[in-house]
């Protein structure tokens, strides 16, 4: 069983954060702007689970795009403006320009980064699989290059595009930690790993 778009959208805007938004950033006209990452894959783990839809979610990310003004200077009043709008909201809301990932990120996590060509290149890097999906801020159009078989049946999968292994497991373990009915496939070698057995073929 997996999950339809339609059903992967309305799963998300369960999550009263999510729809809240979706609603109140599209306004904001930020280029490209897009809801991404765990706060929509991990709103559905936890409807799966049963648990409440804003359990577990650390942050909710927005990203954009805008070359026009690679300064830290132009992304702060970005994430001031987001930050305005969404204030009485009881969650960290993230926002960073994809434009700019490329600038930081090597000092921040050690590894070379490509600079990006838009907002959806910065999904495509992702860590796992499985959360590479996004909505865009425009028109709700949803961006999921590996559909939501995944997703649904909590299959962590190393995204060849940024094989950064232990980075990988790092960030899986503290899935598990949340929803430990998840299942890594660790990249290093290609074998599947569970909370039972720790290893399996």
């Amino acid at each position: 069983m997996s999950l339809t778009e339609q059903q992967f959208f309305e799963s998300v805007q369960r999550n009263p954060v999510n729809a809240q938004l979706l609603i109140r950033l599209r306004a904001l006209q930020i280029p490209q702007g897009i809801l991404t990452a765990g706060c929509l894959v991990q709103t559905v783990w936890n409807l799966k689970s049963g648990c409440d839809p804003q359990y577990g979610i650390k942050d909710y990310d927005i990203f954009y795009f805008d070359d026009s003004d690679l300064s830290w200077d132009a992304e702060d009043a970005v994430i001031r403006q987001v930050q305005q709008a969404v204030a009485d909201l009881p969650a960290k809301v993230e926002i960073k320009n994809q434009a700019r990932v490329h600038l930081w990120y090597k000092d921040k996590f050690g590894a070379e980064y490509p600079a990006l060509q838009k907002a959806e290149d910065g999904i495509d890097r992702y860590l796992t699989l499985c959360t590479r999906v996004g909505i865009r801020l425009c028109d709700s159009s949803l961006y999921a290059p590996d559909g939501f078989d995944d997703m649904w049946n909590g299959i962590l999968r190393l995204n060849p595009l940024n094989p950064q292994h232990e980075l990988y497991l790092i960030k899986c373990t503290e899935y598990l930690q949340r929803w430990p009915w998840l299942t890594i496939i660790d990249g290093q070698p290609e074998v599947a790993m569970d909370r039972n057995s720790g290893v399996r073929n």
